[in-house]
């Protein structure tokens, strides 16, 4: 029988070594928020030759948009600006200045959002995966409550559901420095999503385990958390496979406009899947045997004293 829990440690080696490099990214550049957290105005639009950036920035500029950024999206004929809020009847200003600088263009995208709206979206953000993460601890422990240290299986959870946040939006960071991805609200959408699956999959182990306690009292708790993870295995990859595959065609063959909410579901299914098997059940296993506690023990424990 394979082996989840003896190779607990191992594991938690290769998390740490996955999660390192999307948190020191964190750490440095953090998340580069798109205009439905900050305010402001994003404009699209498509030339009928290929452009400069900075070009096109300078006209924003020259109208007194000095705040301006522009970069390319996709080829170098289409270009993405952000400036402070504008109205309708601005912009439509602002575009005819370019249609006389750089012949006839087309507008492919327009939006404008208040600094308020903003600042109440990125409240709502940390307020929904604040109460997710809650409601998570009090649902386990309301469907484990006849299991030894319930609790201990919600907390397990949730850490699994940080890391796999932890591992998309570090993945996003680094993203948004190397290819200057933004994080909007439908990206919020999609780890909001992801949470939902972990939630779900983490769900079936852990339930495979309390239904296996009783039914196996003989069996010490290593092999009774092996076996539920074995007899759950087929499940969870099966399901989690057919979405990602769903997902990773739409990623290839989709349009543009959604390629990072789909990027985001499939890295977060990725890291979910992984989470659930090889974080919560190896951290449950700790906990159980008291590791945790031994480990704190002999890092703050006293030391004899030398002569």
């Amino acid at each position: 029988m394979f082996s989840f829990a003896q190779k607990r440690y191992w594991y938690f080696l290769i998390t740490l070594l996955i999660l390192i490099p999307g948190v020191v990214s964190l750490a440095i550049n953090g998340l580069k928020p798109s205009i439905d957290f900050t305010g402001g105005a994003a404009l699209e639009l498509r030339f009928e030759k290929p452009v400069l950036p900075t070009e096109v920035r300078d006209v924003f500029v020259d109208a007194g948009y000095s705040d301006t950024s522009a970069t390319t999206v996709g080829d170098d004929r289409t270009v993405l600006i952000r400036m402070k809020q504008v109205d309708e009847e601005t912009k439509a200003e602002l575009v005819k200045k370019v249609e006389e600088r750089f012949g006839p263009v087309t507008e492919l995208y327009f939006r404008s959002v208040g600094p308020s709206v903003g600042k109440e979206v990125t409240q709502s953000a940390f307020t929904a995966i604040g109460f997710t993460a809650l409601a998570i601890v009090l649902f386990i422990l309301l469907a484990f409550r006849k299991v030894p240290h319930a609790f201990r299986y919600g907390v397990c959870a949730v850490v699994a559901i940080v890391q796999n946040i932890l591992v998309v939006t570090g993945l996003f960071s680094i993203l948004g420095k190397v290819l200057g991805w933004e994080v909007d609200a439908l990206f919020l959408t999609a780890l909001l999503t992801v949470i939902g699956f972990s939630v779900q999959d983490i769900i079936v182990v852990f339930d495979r385990i309390r239904e296996n306690i009783p039914r196996r009292r003989g069996e010490d708790y290593e092999t009774i958390v092996n076996r539920s993870v074995l007899e759950t295995l087929h499940r969870s990859l099966a399901t989690q496979l057919n979405a990602m595959f769903v997902l990773l065609a739409i990623l290839l063959f989709g349009g543009a406009t959604i390629k990072q909410f789909i990027l985001v579901m499939l890295v977060g299914m990725l890291s979910e899947t992984y989470a659930s098997l090889f974080t919560a059940v190896p951290l449950l296993v700790v906990w159980e045997k008291g590791e945790i506690g031994a480990f704190f023990r002999r890092l703050f424990g006293r030391r004899p004293a030398t002569a």
